[in-house]
């Protein structure tokens, strides 16, 4: 029996400080995941924000009185935080009003450098007649 006890211990030894080799093995494919999320959430918010700007920028310049356009492209930028790259056009065609917002995506921070990936944003109304 204390053949079978040697054997034993010596296995407890040998386990020891596996948990931490395995989870610093992990510790890489964890961040990996982390970061695809968290750009997965910033595209999404992106999305978010280019519509949200053509909408409001839209329903501005249709009740503008005076300069249609000039008060459509700065409503559009009200609410997109300073971080992202944002370019907001409004034209009149016919009796609507369209604005476009673009925005680009960040690549994991807002503020820092952008990917290649250009959202757009698209609203049209009708104008308002006086």
């Amino acid at each position: 029996m204390s053949a079978a006890r040697a054997v034993g211990r010596l296995r407890a030894a040998d386990d020891r400080g596996q948990s931490v080799i395995e989870f610093t093995g992990m510790v890489p494919i964890i961040l990996v995941t982390l970061a695809v999320l968290w750009q997965s959430a910033l595209v999404g918010y992106t999305f978010v924000l280019a519509g949200n700007a053509a909408d409001k920028a839209v329903r501005a310049g249709t009740v503008a009185e005076e300069n249609r356009v000039a008060a459509c492209e700065r409503a559009g930028q009200e609410d997109v935080p300073g971080s992202w790259t944002t370019r907001i056009s409004c034209a009149p065609q016919g009796d609507l009003l369209t604005a476009e917002a673009r925005l680009d995506v960040p690549l994991l921070f807002p503020g820092g450098f952008d990917l290649p990936i250009t959202v757009r944003g698209e609203a049209a109304a009708a104008l308002e007649r006086e």
